[in-house]
């Protein structure tokens, strides 16, 4: 197997060609933009990776290809030109491949219909290959430099949120918070939130994915605050829930349940459990203390170049948590009419338990 040294990220792509060796197709083409990015370092918004076990070619278009080259060391660039008939079938047939699989959960059907066409009209005899989750499932555990990407873009969310939850008054529009948060992570060097915003006060604390409107903030009330920044692609999640003035005795005991559950999953987590048993843990502490039908999302999902990537951390999730798999913990309660209450940090999964990269300060009342 040809490994070359020569590529930005020369084990990612062995591993993927280990799994083209032991699949049944014999070249495999990667359209998701986060997958291409991980393999080859390439960041345009147009391209596609065709990768057998002795070839890798980046196919973009005439706006890409300078890039292409400079992002993608090892990768042979191939610019698109004029219609797929033009340049589809000689790059397969330069490639030799007999089956070729493509991201069926990337794919559209028109796009699958073009190149099957296309393929159909020419000389050269190929199969295209359904195929789900193989680059993905690498991206789930992160490398060393993984790593410190993530913690830098999480360092950046935990500082611009810390300065903005300093700036909540009674008055402040939701938008007018999320705007605060914006400001600060691209003050921060932050290329861009990694998810809208989201600011729940009050009521609508109550939804998980409220959409931040004009509601103003008032005192007494839980606001959740859910909010990301991403930088060299990676991304940051934080959720903290705030509290302007003091609290009273119904937002102090649901608060401290949610915490009660995320520290109990914080401590409880250990490499080898499945992403349900991960999430039972929390879910046991809410559904004993009588809110079991008030928590009804996932304890946490992975993250890094996507804000919801592998692994899945909740119900029915059967996927095996590995070391070096950042995810995040963030059980929560919501009771309509009233708000809710969620708590989020991310961790990483190591041999003797999950380490917080998260260090936001929780308590704020």
């Amino acid at each position: 197997m040809n490994t070359n040294s020569d590529f930005r990220f020369p084990e990612r792509v062995a591993n993927i060609r280990r799994i083209v060796e032991d699949s049944e197709f014999d070249g495999i083409m990667i359209t998701n933009s986060e997958n291409r990015r991980y393999l080859s370092g390439f960041i345009g918004s147009a391209g596609m990776l065709f990768i057998t076990e002795t070839h890798a070619k980046l196919v973009t278009d005439f706006r890409y290809t300078e890039q292409a080259e400079i992002q993608s060391p090892g990768f042979d660039v191939v610019r698109m030109q004029g219609r797929a008939s033009e340049w589809f079938p000689p790059m397969l047939a330069e490639l030799g491949v007999d089956k070729l699989g493509f991201e069926a959960d990337e794919m559209t059907v028109a796009s699958l219909k073009t190149f099957t066409e296309t393929v159909d009209a020419s000389d050269v005899a190929i199969e295209f290959v359904p195929t789900t989750g193989h680059t993905v499932k690498l991206r789930a555990i992160k490398d060393v430099d993984e790593l410190k990407m993530l913690q830098r873009v999480i360092d950046v969310g935990d500082a611009a949120f810390e300065e903005t939850a300093a700036k909540l008054r009674r008055g402040m529009t939701e938008n007018e918070a999320a705007w605060e948060f914006e400001k600060s992570i691209r003050e921060r060097g932050a290329e861009s939130l990694s998810f809208p915003t989201i600011v729940a006060s009050g009521p609508n604390a109550a939804r998980p994915h409220h959409q931040t409107g004009d509601r103003a903030i008032r005192e007494c009330e839980t606001i959740v605050f859910d909010c990301g920044a991403q930088m060299d692609g990676y991304c940051s999640d934080l959720t903290r829930t705030v509290v302007l003035g003091t609290p009273d005795d119904e937002i102090v005991r649901v608060y401290n349940l949610v915490l009660a559950a995320q520290e109990a999953a914080i401590a409880g987590v250990k490499p080898g459990m499945t992403g349900e048993e991960a999430d039972g843990i929390a879910r046991e502490v809410i559904t004993e203390a009588g809110h079991g039908d008030d928590f009804g999302h996932s304890m946490g999902h992975g993250l890094g170049l996507e804000v919801h990537e592998e692994p899945h951390v909740g119900p029915r999730a059967d996927n095996v948590l590995e070391v070096g798999m950042p995810f995040t913990i963030e059980p929560g309660v919501y009771i309509q009419g009233w708000g809710g209450v969620r708590i989020e940090d991310v961790v990483v999964l190591e041999q003797d338990g999950v380490r917080l990269l998260s260090h936001a300060d929780k308590v704020r009342y």
